[in-house]
């Protein structure tokens, strides 16, 4: 019986360490919101408009993203985040949650493409992943800013 009180307090006094070391990284930012960490190689872009290209609206935005996963806003998943869309503007702060405006339209709900009216002229596109806080990781994901014409 004097064995088993001896496991039970072994396994009580391990479980908070590994725990810590089972949960999700995250790290604090200077605003002292938690950001998440992320995989190295992770990478998200634009699978269409190409840079460069002419159309006409509405415009198809489809997004990629490689060596993680999609999971919707308010989902606390390692290695997953949700799509933003930077439109005609620069990438937000990235110690805190994407601003949700006609200039940084969120995709919480884990949508991967999006048809877009936009107005005849040139417009730059960017991609930001963030995660379940819509807050950008770390280091911030992002694509390069594309800029296309819409005739």
């Amino acid at each position: 019986m004097r064995r088993s009180c001896h496991v039970h307090t072994l396994i009580f006094a391990i479980a908070p360490i590994a725990i810590l070391f089972l949960a999700p990284a995250a790290v604090m930012a200077e605003s002292g919101i938690p950001r998440s960490d992320r995989p190295d190689d992770a990478r998200v872009y634009f699978i269409s408009p190409a840079p460069g290209e002419t159309l006409t609206s509405p415009v198809i935005v489809r997004f990629g993203l490689e060596q993680m996963g999609v999971a919707p806003a308010g989902v606390e998943k390692a290695g997953t985040g949700h799509h933003h869309l930077i439109v005609d503007a620069d990438l937000p702060p990235s110690d805190r949650p994407v601003p949700a405006t006609d200039h940084y339209r969120h995709f919480g709900g884990g949508q991967t493409q999006v048809t877009l009216e936009l107005t005849p002229g040139e417009h730059t596109l960017q991609l930001l992943l963030a995660d379940h806080n819509h807050v950008p990781h770390d280091p911030p994901i992002h694509s390069e800013r594309i800029t296309i014409v819409v005739e």
